[in-house]
């Protein structure tokens, strides 16, 4: 037995208890310690029938994922639930929590499942771009059919117990005592001679054939032409379940899933898994963060007002502020209007809505901002502004109340240092729209109380967001990157590319937009006032592109005035527009330019070098702690492809000096800009890599 998993005996019934903390993940030791159990058992005249449970808040919520990708020690855990299945006695499975992925596939094993009624289950593997590889393929679509087995693994969700006992994957729910009324079931069964019942001879879900064959053809419809294998493959798997023998079906998944394990798409996905949770993982999340009922906002334009929305969902008390009554009452309606879609799309209910409503104060001085536990500025980007701001609020708040400002760009350090309570500041940089965008990176100034970082990370988990720490600079992590994407664009643009080249090659890469397509949606006029504002501090002899200053002179903004890098004529469809392309042609005329043709991968390649370049130069300046957190910001912040990685995952495995090599190929487009970043020769010198840099 191992020391993660032991049994006791009540009665003639083994009870086999997983203890492997936090969450009962399906290491090696548990696989170890469930098939010495079941061997046990078998062993064991006095036996009559097993219970699987667990300690902890959960059943096993899935296998070791830190092992895939390498060879598994035996036995592996399709061999464990083979070994379960194979038990000569009754076996139950007690299921409680978040039973996902290999946990689940352990209670198929079993002969009978009883659950929690507060338990949930599901095949998240398809996130990670996987499928079940511990026969949940074979056994799910056995006893639930093809149509409910495929929704699970394809759609990646968890369902209640109650949906499972409906679909028929478990045998019963409790409401309490579930190890009493597992042990109870496993007694009886035994009492009245019912042996063991494998899943494998299951076939309740094969009883309709047609069904079958129609939930898979429609499944195969759906996800033709996929970027990603994994739906693919499922859906062949759970096939297999139906036109062959159970074991012939097994080595299928088997085989399925190793080639998954194997495949770009899948590494690049348990990359981002990873770095998602180490992004949580920083100094100030060990400091207890101050309490926070009550927020307040003061700027009701289109951020201020993204911002409440969000708030008011995490079902907090917020009071709206903007001293321009107009602009209040406009934030007020939008606000209304967001709620609305959200109730007309069944996002939420009415009583939420009014519930929401209620908790919302407002008000058009700073004063109205004097009880608010943390209060954020969400005015114009503009030092002055913001400065103002957050002295008037500072001069309100009480004591112990945190200031956060919501700037893109600007220095926190500045800001800060002018509300005369330092401590008390933070960073809380949402991206648009608000309510809408998974990312908030909490900025973390150089007087920011450990204690004040740590409630602006609490208040991004209340929201749903995915927190990233960072340092203060001109535009933080997400933009900075940002800026040197555009940046590498904007030559290549300049050098002979169109923007729906550029944009075309971003979203082949797999991108949803490409950069000139969010640079019309946000529009232009964003990004031109901050080169303006950065024109004083610019080198005159870097290359400086001036397409998009010349775009927003011509009154071109984007979307919002109809025309921008492309013409909308009343929709959001862009479309190329000669006239745009009539001043990109003037622009490389006044540069002594010669448009040459540029292919798809050099657009790749130039504009994910120039990413990777910047994020090495963001780690050695501390602005993120890791190179995850750079690739997590962009993910959540811009659509960088998730099953790519992030821009740092693609720089990893390109490799350092392939790194150098190509922005020493580049270097003649921009002299200045293609400049490799100290770290990439540090990383070629010591023979470390991204992943070894932390700050």
């Amino acid at each position: 037995m191992s020391a993660t998993v032991s049994t006791e005996h009540q009665g003639g019934v083994a009870v086999v208890t997983i203890d492997n903390p936090p969450v009962n993940a399906l290491g090696h030791s548990v696989r170890v310690g469930l098939v010495a159990a079941m061997d046990a058992a078998d062993a064991d005249r006095a036996v009559r029938a097993v219970v699987i449970r667990a300690e902890g808040r959960t059943f096993p919520a899935g296998a070791d994922i830190t092992e895939f990708g390498r060879p598994s020690a035996a036995p592996s855990l399709p061999a464990v639930c083979a070994r379960i299945e194979a038990c000569t006695k009754p076996v139950v499975a007690a299921i409680h929590g978040t039973t996902l992925g290999g946990g689940l596939e352990i209670a198929l094993a079993a002969h009978y499942r009883v659950a929690r009624d507060t338990a949930t289950m599901g095949f998240p593997e398809v996130a990670l771009g996987l499928l079940p590889g511990a026969g949940g393929t074979q056994r799910a679509p056995r006893l639930i059919g093809a149509r409910h087995a495929l929704a699970l693994m394809l759609g990646g969700k968890p369902i209640s117990a109650a949906q499972a006992l409906d679909m028929g994957l478990i045998d019963g729910v409790v409401e309490d005592h579930l190890t009493t009324a597992a042990i109870a079931l496993a007694a009886m069964l035994a009492d009245e001679g019912n042996g063991p019942r494998p899943t494998r001879a299951r076939s309740e879900g094969l009883r309709d054939p047609a069904a079958f064959a129609a939930a898979v053809a429609e499944a195969k419809a759906a996800h033709q032409g996929d970027r990603l294998p994994a739906p693919a493959r499922i859906v062949e798997s759970v096939e297999a379940a139906q036109l062959l023998p159970f074991d012939q079906g097994m080595e299928f998944e088997r085989a399925a899933f190793g080639d998954l394990v194997a495949s770009p798409e899948s590494a690049g996905l348990r990359h981002v898994f990873f770095a998602e949770r180490a992004a949580a993982k920083v100094p100030e999340a060990k400091v207890p963060p101050r309490e926070i009922t009550h927020v307040g906002v003061m700027g009701a334009g289109l951020m201020g007002t993204g911002i409440v929305v969000a708030l008011l969902a995490a079902g907090l008390r917020v009071t709206l502020v903007d001293r321009d009554r107009p602009t209040l009452v406009t934030g007020l309606e939008r606000i209304a209007a967001i709620q609305e879609r959200a109730v007309a799309a069944g996002r939420q209910s009415t009583e939420a809505r009014d519930a929401d409503w209620a908790r919302l104060g407002m008000g058009v001085d700073a004063g109205a901002l004097s009880g608010v536990d943390l209060a954020i500025e969400a005015v114009t980007e503009d030092m002055d502004i913001k400065r103002a701001a957050l002295r008037a609020m500072a001069a309100v708040l009480r004591p112990g109340a945190v200031l956060a400002s919501n700037t893109s760009y600007l220095d926190l350090d500045s800001l800060a240092a002018d509300t005369g309570r330092p401590g008390d500041v933070i960073g809380l940089h949402f991206f648009a729209p608000a309510h809408v965008m998974k990312l908030l990176e909490v900025v973390v100034g150089r007087a920011s109380a450990p204690d004040a970082v740590a409630t602006g990370l609490a208040l991004a988990r209340r929201l749903g967001k995915t927190a990233v720490r960072a340092g203060v600079c001109d535009g933080f992590i997400a933009n900075r990157m940002l800026t040197a994407y555009r940046t590498a664009a904007d030559f290549l643009l300049e050098d002979g590319a169109t923007p729906a080249q550029i944009d075309g090659a971003m979203r082949d890469f797999g991108f949803p937009l490409g950069p000139y397509q969010v640079l019309d949606l946000a529009g232009l006029d964003i990004s031109w006032a901050r080169r303006k504002r950065l024109a004083a501090t610019r080198d005159p002899a870097a290359r400086y592109v001036t397409i998009g200053d010349r775009l927003c002179e011509a009154g071109r903004l984007g979307q919002k005035s109809g025309r921008g890098y492309y013409r909308y004529d009343g929709s959001r469809h862009a479309l190329e527009d000669p006239d745009a392309m009539a001043i990109v042609a003037q622009a490389r005329d006044d540069a002594g330019i010669i448009a040459r043709t540029i292919s798809r991968d050099e657009i790749i390649a130039h504009c994910l070098t120039a990413m990777a370049n910047e994020g090495a130069r963001i780690l050695d300046d501390g602005v993120a702690l890791r190179a995850g957190d750079i690739d997590v910001a962009m993910i959540a912040g811009f659509g960088f492809p998730r099953w790519q990685g992030g821009p740092m995952f693609w720089a990893e495995a390109r490799g350092a000096m392939v790194l150098k090599r190509d922005i020493g190929r580049f270097a003649d487009q921009a002299p200045l800009f293609w400049q490799v970043a100290p770290l990439i020769n540090d990383l070629i010198r010591t023979g470390r890599h991204f992943r070894d840099v932390t700050g």
